[in-house]
């Protein structure tokens, strides 16, 4: 009777352990769901994110261009006819254009009727055409076809022409005929836009480009690397293998780390106070942006160098200073390149991070609109999120599109600043 009673309590024990470890693979297994599931939303609403970005920002990517029978006018364009280069560039090439949608539509006759023409093409024409003229001269007395932009209303009407809802408001079906008469004559068709990726912003949504925003980025993260990386990776260098261990350094460390979680805007602040207003530098400039960048990159690149420089193993310095080297040329000679990948991943994540900053430029100033190409880090410059920011707050429809494009862009540019960090951890780490 007891072995029975012991027996029936072992079955009894075993298959309550049999029961908890039943539950227990089915809570892991209900665990591991949850993850996947977690995984499978987050990815599920970026899909869904880029895929909008990306469809809005088709339109910026085409670009509306019309035919036009120009006559370079001698009498208008070179009166003197020695083609006088300051002579060529301040000649009526607005009135050609006008001229040449008057012999487009000759029906056209009345006043208001004629001020809708022309605003078929977009006001930057002229500028095309004397640029043309001026690099070669050889047109002038010609008649040529030309092809011109479209203005932002033309362009947007034309994508729609072929749909059977297309929404017209006050002339837009005077726009639409002439749209669809240029179509039937095979004299307006939509090309890939050049123009965004080779001009500066402009208050026309046809002629705005990122060019400037892509060089003033440049610009920035180039001064933001000078000043940031040599000084991240020197102090660094110092507080991991020369500096005691003390009260001090104990300090450092821990502000060191504060830094790092400090919001952006704080830096912006006080690059408005020491850079701008104390020292009085150049507002909306990149060298002011990547001063203002690099204070904020600089913690990030100090305790990514400190974590590389750390993983190094002891018996690399132990070994270098048994063969006679100093505590320099071990951390200079050995040290360090070991460390460089991790240093070198470090930094390019911090610095996508700066690529994608906007309030710390908005309190310096690099919210001004800016038209030129910068050329140099004193030159007033726009960079990419600062444009993104400034073209989502424009009322006009044509933006719209624009922010999603440079939105793509700006996200291609971190991916591939990720994708490097990445590499080079795998090309050049080591295990230990």
């Amino acid at each position: 009777m007891t072995e029975l009673t012991m027996a029936q309590r072992r079955r009894d024990s075993i298959d309550r352990a049999e029961k908890r470890l039943k539950r227990r693979r089915r809570a892991e297994a209900r665990f591991r769901l949850y993850g996947l599931l977690a995984v499978a939303t987050a990815l599920g609403f970026l899909a869904v994110l880029i895929s909008m970005i990306v469809v809005n920002s088709i339109p910026a990517f085409t670009q509306t261009v019309i035919g036009l029978e120009v006559d370079f006018d001698p009498e208008t364009i070179d009166p003197n006819g020695n083609a006088d280069p300051s002579v060529l560039a301040r000649a009526d090439y607005g009135g050609l254009i006008k001229a040449a949608l008057r012999e487009t539509f000759p029906e056209v006759t009345g006043r208001k009727e004629k001020r809708l023409l022309y605003s078929l093409v977009t006001n930057g024409a002229q500028y095309d055409l004397a640029k043309k003229v001026t690099a070669d001269t050889a047109l002038i007395g010609t008649r040529q076809k030309v092809w011109v932009a479209a203005s932002d209303r033309a362009d947007q009407l034309y994508s729609r022409i072929d749909r059977d809802d297309v929404a017209t408001r006050g002339d837009d079906e005077t726009l639409l005929g002439w749209l669809r008469e240029l179509q039937r004559k095979g004299d307006i068709v939509s090309r890939f836009n050049t123009t965004f990726f080779t001009s500066g912003d402009s208050r026309e949504p046809e002629q705005a480009g990122i060019l400037g925003a892509i060089v003033g980025s440049g610009l920035t993260l180039l001064v933001t690397f000078l000043c940031s990386f040599p000084l991240g990776v020197l102090a660094a260098l110092y507080l991991e293998e020369f500096a005691p261990k003390s009260r001090w350094t104990n300090l450092i460390e821990v502000n060191i780390n504060n830094l790092a979680a400090v919001p952006s805007i704080i830096f912006g602040l006080l690059g408005l106070a020491v850079f701008l207003n104390f020292f009085g530098m150049p507002r909306s400039a990149p060298l002011v942006g990547g001063l203002v960048l690099s204070l904020m990159t600089l913690p990030t690149i100090i305790i990514a160098a400190r974590a590389a420089l750390k993983a190094v193993p002891p018996s690399i310095r132990e070994a270098a200073l048994a063969l006679g080297a100093s505590p320099l040329q071990v951390a200079v000679h050995h040290t360090l390149p070991l460390a460089a990948p991790g240093i070198l991943t470090g930094t390019i994540i911090g610095m996508a991070g700066a690529l994608g900053e906007t309030a710390p430029l908005l309190m310096i100033g690099m919210v001004a609109f800016i038209v030129d190409i910068p050329a140099a880090v004193t030159d007033p410059a726009a960079v990419l999120p600062v444009q993104i920011y400034l073209w989502a707050d424009s009322p006009e429809r044509g933006f719209a599109a624009k922010t999603n494009a440079a939105i793509l862009v700006l996200l291609g540019f971190l991916i591939l600043m990720n994708l490097l960090a990445v590499l080079l951890r795998r090309r050049f780490e080591r295990r230990w």
